[in-house]
Order: C-alpha cells, then sequence, then structure tokens
C-alpha cells in the first residue's frame, strides 16, 4: 500500500503538471473512440499498450477478458457488468471501435487447458465456462497462430469466441448493421511485447506492423 500511495503522491507533484488541462476538459464529460475490454492480468495495460491519452479509452477489464453472451431478450447470460458497460459505451458514448485484447500466459486460459480443479474458487470456475469454448476452437485451428503452445492458440482462440459473444448484443448487432461500429480482435504477447491483430481475410493473428495497419484499415 505505501509504494501506491507515493505513486499517487509522484503523480500529483510530477505527471500531474503534464496533464492538468486535459483532466480538466474531462471534468465536463468523455467521449471515447474505443470500448478496449481487456483481461485484469497486470502485465496488460491498455493505455500503454495503444498510446492512449486519458479520455480515449474505455476500459472493460475481467478475468480472461470475457464477455458472457446475450440471451434472446438482450439480457446477459451472465455477469451484469460488461453487459452494462457495453450498452454504455455503444448507446451513450457512441463508440466506433471495440478491441478484445488477450494475451500470452494467460492463467485463466490455463485454466481451460488443463481442466484444473478450482473447488477452492466457484465463482472463477464458473465465469470461465463463457471461455471453454475456446479450447475447442483451438483444436481446430481456428484462427490461433500454428507455431504456439496450446495455451496461446487457446488465448487467441479465446478472442474470436468473445467477438461472437459480443455480436449477440443488439446494440453491437445494430451498430455493426448502421457501419457505425466495428470490432477488431488483437492478441499481446508480453514476452516480446508484440501485438498481433486478427485479420478476417487470412483468418489468422498478424503481427502488427505499418503494412498490416494499411491493409486492415485501408
Amino acid at each position: 500500500m505505501r509504494d501506491l500511495l507515493l505513486g499517487l503522491l509522484e503523480f500529483r507533484e510530477q505527471s500531474l503538471l503534464l496533464y492538468r488541462d486535459r483532466f480538466r476538459e474531462l471534468s465536463e464529460g468523455q467521449a471515447p473512440d474505443t470500448l478496449f475490454i481487456a483481461c485484469s492480468d497486470s502485465r496488460v495495460v491498455p493505455s500503454l499498450l495503444a498510446s492512449a491519452e486519458p479520455g480515449e479509452l474505455f476500459t472493460m477489464r475481467n478475468v480472461g477478458n470475457l464477455i458472457p453472451p446475450a440471451k434472446a431478450d438482450g439480457t446477459s447470460s451472465g455477469d451484469l457488468s460488461e453487459a452494462s458497460a457495453i450498452e454504455y459505451a455503444v448507446s451513450v458514448l457512441a463508440v466506433k471501435n471495440i478491441v478484445v485484447c488477450g494475451h500470452s500466459n494467460c492463467g485463466a486460459l490455463r485454466a481451460v487447458v488443463t481442466g484444473a480443479a478450482l473447488d477452492d474458487a466457484p465463482n472463477l470456475s464458473q465465469w470461465l465456462d463463457h471461455a471453454r469454448p475456446a479450447l475447442a476452437m483451438a483444436q481446430q485451428q481456428s484462427g490461433a497462430t500454428s507455431d504456439r503452445p496450446l495455451q496461446d492458440k487457446v488465448s487467441q482462440s479465446n478472442v474470436l469466441l468473445q467477438l461472437e459473444h459480443l455480436s449477440t448484443y443488439p446494440a453491437v448487432r445494430q451498430g455493426l448493421a448502421n457501419k457505425t461500429l466495428s470490432l477488431a480482435g488483437w492478441w499481446f504477447d508480453i514476452a516480446t511485447g508484440d501485438m498481433h491483430v486478427y485479420d478476417p481475410v487470412t483468418r489468422s493473428f498478424e503481427l502488427l506492423n505499418k503494412d498490416s495497419i494499411d491493409r486492415l484499415t485501408g
């Protein structure tokens, strides 16, 4: 706790000077461009990875970067927090993009792969049900990079699975139909710092570089 408090003090005394005007503007409201859905893993820092300034990302984080699919009536089949964040981002903030970002060496997906007993974590066990189909997807090589360990293949397939879940929400479907919203799947390699972006044309995760940016956004 002491380190956190010292960090807050350091921000106020040093970094805040660089952001004071920006925070003053943001005090009146926010208009982020992107809903960024990421894992709670401490090694994944969305604003750092995307070089984003305060106010640019509306961020939702949970174990495994999961989105429980919506039921036929549009309500969530799981926790309401994720569904509420999606609806608020799309319907109220009118974000233009939703990114689902997975990562290497994900403990949540390791538990899915190994079938680890989670008797002492019943809530976590139930939560991971929203990721378990990704194991079968990875075994069928559905979009996952073939030379990766199975755990990482499942993590990549899980990104695609959660994009499918996103599309079950009425607000998302409407945004896609109206072409006011786009979905993207990213995968972060912690060891190298490389970001891989899913290309629906090649149906694989491609290393992000200037050429791939031109192809994916052209």
